[in-house]
């Protein structure tokens, strides 16, 4: 697991630092044997509500389905990494214990596999080095934002999302992100940054209403996945970077336009070094 790899290296960063600096680092605890918790939470009664899940290093799973407003279960070896749950009126967080120690990562297991309920609500998911599997479509989300480290990372709109979508933010720093279904997502504004990675945004879906997308990223492979029969223009603010358009795209200068029907892509794309393709 990608996940595993990257948390050893940063452990493994640490202890040398520590050997540099005379740092005693916490001795490592002994994985147990696997703890299963069922993780139920009711929708909250209130008009507003918001999700914020906050994970550490693992695996994470969510998808639509729940009559509740979440249910699943928790799967992990270590005692300390044991979800707590916490609901204040509509605002919910479910949230990894803090662990201070570093464990053995060859024996590490944090798993959450968690379906969403149907409530509009605005959803919030904030992560270490991990690997992730999202499947948003036939939720109502009226907001999304995802922040995450080294993370690999698919995420998919399959179907509509039930409400408009305000802000749709993700954040991350080395990582491998796919989305898929973007359109389905309905939004009004989409706001991805990150570091170093190979990044998939795939636009496909039904486009409702015009939307704005930033990108901005610093040395990177960009595919931006546009369908052809959908109007949009990109702009591309790059530092040394390849940009690669199909015949189907209109160039001026650093703009690029492709004639469709319906409602309107607008892109502000912003990269240091890499390499951004539009395809369809």
């Amino acid at each position: 697991m990608k996940a595993k790899i990257i948390t050893a290296f940063l452990a493994l960063t640490l202890a040398t630092l520590a050997c540099g600096s005379n740092i005693d680092l916490p001795k490592a605890p002994t994985p147990g044997s696997d703890i299963v918790d069922e993780i139920t939470v009711p929708v909250p009664k209130t008009d507003e509500v918001s999700l914020r899940l906050a994970f550490g290093a693992g695996e994470m799973t969510l998808g639509p389905g729940a009559k509740k407003l979440v249910e699943g279960t928790a799967t992990y070896n270590y005692a300390a990494f044991k979800p707590k749950v916490n609901i204040d009126g509509g605002n919910v967080q479910i949230q990894m214990s803090k662990v201070d120690s570093i464990p053995s990562f060859d024996n590490l297991k944090n798993n959450w596999d968690l379906k969403l309920g149907e409530t509009p609500m605005d959803l919030t998911i904030e992560s270490g080095a991990y690997d992730g599997t999202f499947e948003f479509g036939g939720l109502a989300l009226n907001n999304l934002t995802i922040k995450d480290g080294a993370a690999n990372v698919e995420l998919t709109f399959s179907e509509s999302n039930l409400v408009e979508m305000s802000t749709f933010r993700y954040e991350t720093g080395a990582s491998n992100v796919k989305m898929n279904g973007l359109a389905n997502a309905n939004f009004d504004i989409f706001d991805f940054s990150s570091g170093a990675g190979d990044y998939t945004l795939d636009f496909s879906g039904e486009l409702q209403r015009d939307a704005s997308i930033k990108i901005s990223s610093g040395f990177s492979n960009i595919i931006v996945v546009i369908p052809e029969d959908v109007d949009a223009v990109v702009t591309v603010d790059s530092g040394a970077s390849n940009v690669n358009a199909g015949s189907n795209w209109k160039k001026n200068g650093d703009v690029y336009k492709q004639k469709g029907e319906g409602p309107t892509l607008t892109f502000v794309i912003e990269i240091g070094a890499g390499n951004v393709t539009l395809t369809k």
